[in-house]
C-alpha cells in the first residue's frame, strides 16, 4: 500500500454551534463536501475531544460524505453519531480494497464507539518446529514470527497447542527443550525415560535419524497421519520378524499415539483443508461469532467472540466488520465458510486475498457438508451466547447485591482490586485487577513496580512498607486518571476500590484520595480475621463500623473471588520480576558492556565476581575488551567496593 494522504480539516460556520448537536454536525461535515474528492478512502468522525466516533470506507469519499449531510433517513443510532460529530478527517486511498484494509486496521487501533468492535486482543498460539539447530526443537509460539522454523497453526487455544506438542513428543520423539539446557546435559532427561523424546542431547540418537523424525512430524502437521501410520505398523512388523522385540514396542507406541489424535478429532470434513468456519448468532441485542479452524485437514479448535455493536445493526455489517478486525491478526486460510453473506462479500474476498497475498476464496454455503459444518459452528454460537447471557444476568444481581450490602447508590460498574507482594521489601510489586458487569476485565490489569519504599522512615512500624506501597500505588494510579480523564469520560474511572488489607489500609487510601480531592469512589478494605480463615473475612468502609457478611453468602463469595484473583496476579507478578533479578548480572550495569562482551568478560573469568576481582591487566587480556573499555569495569568495581 502506498503512502496516503491526510487532508486537513475544514472551518466550521461561527453560527452553526448555536443551532443545537445535530445542526452542528451537519455544519462540520458540509463544510469538508467542496473539497472532498471523488477518490476511495477513509473517513473518521471526531467528538469534541478529538476522539475517534466512527471510521468508514468509501469507494467515493465525496458520495459517502453526502449522506450523512442529510440524516432524515438515517438510523437512530447514526442522528446521534453526527449530532456528537465535532471534526472530520480522511485519508484518500489508490483503490477501494487499500480502504478496506485501512479501515479495519484504524477500526482496531482507535476503537471508535459507533463501530462494530472486535474487543479480543489475545494472539494465537502456533506450534513451532525450528530450523536454527541441528536437532530442531518443537514448543509453542506467539506473536511475531522471528525465529527461524516451520509454524503450524494457528490453534484456537494454549490447550490445543498443548495436546499437539505431547501428540508430536509420543510420536515422534521430538525434544522441547531450550538450547542451553540441550547444551549442557549429561544424562537423558525425564522426557526420555517416559519415551516422550529420543534424546539427542546424549547421542542416544543421531542426526540423520532425528532429521527422518521431524520429516514425519513435518508430514503429520501437513495432513498426513494416515500414511505415516501404514509406514510404521510396516516397520513394526519387519521389526517383529527380525525378533527386535524392543524396536517393535517402541513402534507399537507410537503407532497408539498417532490412532489416538485420529480417533479425537470431533469434526472431520472431507474437502476441508485449509479453512475457517465464521458462524454468527444474533440474540437480545448481544452477538457472539464462533470460529472454527482447519489447517492440513486438521481441526485446531474453535473459540468463540462477542463483538460489541448497537442493538440494530444487521448481520450482514456485523459479519463484514467482524471479518475485516479478526483478519488483520492473522492470515486468512484458502477458504473462509460465513454463515451470513457479508456487505460487500467481493470486496472483502480481494481484500484478504491482497493481504495472504494468494487467493481466498468467502462463500456462504447454502446446502450439503459445508453447510452442515457452518450450522455447527452457529449451534456453538447460540450456546455460547446462550451461556453469557445467563452469566451476565447472574453477574448483573450479584452486583446489585453487592451494592445493597455495601449500601452504595447504584450497581457498581467498574470495581478496582489492589494488592501488593514482596518479600522483606525486595522486588516489591502493586497490582490492580478490574471486574465489571461482564465479570474479570483482564486486558485492564495493571502492575506497579514500586519505586518509593525507601524513602519512607524506618519508624513507619509494623506494615508500615505496605502501607507505602499502597499509598505509592493508589497515588500514582489517580493522579494519571486526573491528568488523562478529569471529566470521567472514558469509562476507566471505578466506582468501588476494593483494599487487601484493613483498618491501616483503609486510612492510608482514604488519606491519598483527601490530597488528589477524589470524595465520589466507595472504598472498602478486606482483612482475613483473627485466624486468617477464608469465610471469616472482616470488612471495612468508610463511617461504618467493621462488619461480617454470613457464611455462604453471595456477595462474600464474590468479594473473595475478587480478593484471591488479585493476590494471584501479584504473587505471579512479584515472582517474574524477582525471577528476572536474579538472573539479572553485575555487568548489565555497566555502561558501554553489551550481549558479546558480557558473554566475553564471563567465557574468560567464569562469574561476573571474579570480573569484580579482576585486575585492569587481566580484564584488557580479555577479547573484544580495549583500554578504555577494561579502565571503565575496573572503575565501576573499584568504586562500587
Amino acid at each position: 500500500m502506498e503512502a496516503h494522504k491526510t487532508r486537513p480539516l475544514a472551518a466550521v460556520p461561527e453560527d452553526a454551534t448555536a443551532q443545537g448537536g445535530l445542526a452542528t454536525g451537519i455544519a462540520v461535515i458540509r463544510a469538508h463536501l467542496a473539497t472532498l474528492p471523488g477518490s476511495p478512502g477513509v473517513y473518521r468522525m471526531l467528538g469534541p475531544k478529538g476522539d475517534a466516533l466512527y471510521v468508514g470506507k468509501a469507494r467515493n469519499l465525496r458520495k459517502r460524505v453526502t449522506n450523512y449531510a442529510t440524516p432524515g433517513k438515517l438510523p437512530v443510532r447514526l442522528q446521534r453519531m453526527i449530532a456528537a460529530t465535532r471534526a472530520m478527517e480522511f485519508v484518500t486511498t489508490h483503490t477501494e480494497v487499500e480502504a478496506l484494509l485501512l479501515e479495519s486496521n484504524m477500526i482496531k487501533k482507535l476503537k471508535p464507539r459507533y463501530n462494530v468492535l472486535l474487543r479480543d486482543d489475545k494472539s494465537f498460539p502456533y506450534v513451532l518446529i525450528t530450523m536454527d539447530h541441528a536437532y530442531p526443537q518443537v514448543i509453542k509460539h506467539r506473536g511475531a514470527r522471528d525465529r527461524k522454523g516451520r509454524y503450524f497453526g494457528p490453534f484456537a487455544s494454549a490447550g490445543a497447542v498443548n495436546q499437539t506438542i505431547v501428540t508430536l513428543q509420543r510420536a515422534f520423539l521430538l525434544r522441547n527443550c531450550s538450547d542451553n539446557i540441550f547444551a549442557s546435559r549429561t544424562r537423558p532427561c525425564l522426557q526420555f525415560q517416559i519415551k516422550r523424546c529420543s534424546a539427542p542431547c546424549v547421542g542416544r540418537i543421531d542426526g540423520t535419524d532425528y532429521g527422518a523424525l521431524v520429516s514425519e512430524a513435518y508430514d503429520f502437521l501437513a495432513g498426513r497421519s494416515h500414511q505415516i501410520q501404514e509406514r510404521l505398523a510396516a516397520e513394526m512388523e519387519s521389526a517383529s520378524t527380525a525378533l527386535d522385540f524392543e524396536r517393535a514396542a517402541e513402534l507399537r507406541d507410537r503407532i497408539r499415539a498417532l490412532s489416538h489424535v485420529r480417533s479425537h478429532q470431533d469434526i472431520n470434513v472431507p474437502g476441508i483443508d485449509d479453512a475457517d468456519v465464521i458462524a454468527l448468532h444474533q440474540e437480545g441485542g448481544q452477538a457472539c461469532v464462533q470460529v472454527f479452524f482447519f489447517r492440513d485437514g486438521r481441526n485446531y479448535g474453535n473459540r468463540a467472540f462477542f463483538p460489541v455493536h448497537a442493538r440494530a445493526v444487521e448481520p450482514a455489517e456485523v459479519m463484514a466488520a467482524f471479518t475485516g478486525q479478526f483478519y488483520d491478526r492473522i492470515t486468512p486460510p484458502k477458504l473462509i465458510l460465513l454463515s451470513h453473506k457479508p456487505a460487500e462479500a467481493a470486496l472483502i474476498a480481494e481484500a484478504l486475498s491482497v493481504r495472504a497475498e494468494r487467493r481466498v476464496q468467502v462463500i456462504t454455503p447454502q446446502r450439503g457438508a459445508r453447510r452442515n459444518l457452518v450450522d455447527h459452528a452457529k449451534s456453538n454460537a447460540r450456546e455460547a451466547l446462550g451461556r453469557r447471557m445467563a452469566e451476565s444476568a447472574s453477574h448483573r444481581k450479584l452486583l446489585e447485591s453487592l451494592a445493597e450490602t455495601l449500601r452504595l447508590d447504584n450497581a457498581p460498574h467498574r470495581i478496582e482490586v489492589y494488592d501488593n507482594s514482596h518479600i522483606q521489601g525486595a522486588n516489591a510489586v502493586g497490582c490492580m485487577i478490574v471486574a465489571g458487569p461482564d465479570g474479570l476485565m483482564k486486558n485492564a490489569y495493571r502492575k506497579f513496580n514500586i519505586r518509593g519504599l525507601d524513602k519512607e522512615p524506618a519508624s513507619a512500624g509494623p506494615g508500615g512498607d505496605d502501607y507505602a506501597m499502597m499509598r505509592e500505588v493508589l497515588t500514582r494510579r489517580f493522579s494519571r486518571a486526573l491528568r488523562e480523564d478529569p471529566d470521567r469520560e472514558s469509562g476507566n474511572w471505578p466506582d468501588l476500590v476494593v483494599i487487601d488489607g484493613g483498618k491501616g489500609q483503609l486510612s492510608t487510601v482514604r488519606e491519598v484520595f483527601a490530597d488528589l480531592g477524589i470524595e465520589d469512589v466507595a472504598l472498602l478494605a478486606v482483612s482475613k480475621g483473627p485466624d486468617r480463615n477464608a469465610g471469616r473475612e472482616h470488612f471495612h468502609q468508610i463511617g461504618r463500623p467493621e462488619f461480617m457478611l454470613p457464611d455462604r453468602h453471595p456477595v462474600l463469595y464474590f468479594l473473595q473471588r475478587l480478593r484471591d484473583e488479585a493476590h494471584r496476579f501479584a504473587i505471579g507478578t512479584h515472582r517474574a520480576r524477582r525471577t528476572k533479578s536474579i538472573a539479572r548480572s553485575p555487568l548489565d550495569d555497566i555502561p558501554g558492556i553489551g550481549g558479546k562482551r558480557k558473554k566475553a568478560l564471563l567465557l574468560h573469568f567464569g562469574s561476573a565476581q571474579a570480573v569484580a576481582a579482576a585486575g585492569l591487566t587481566d580484564l584488557e587480556t580479555v577479547d573484544g575488551i580495549s583500554t578504555a573499555v577494561a579502565k571503565n569495569i575496573y572503575g565501576y568495581f573499584k568504586e562500587d567496593r
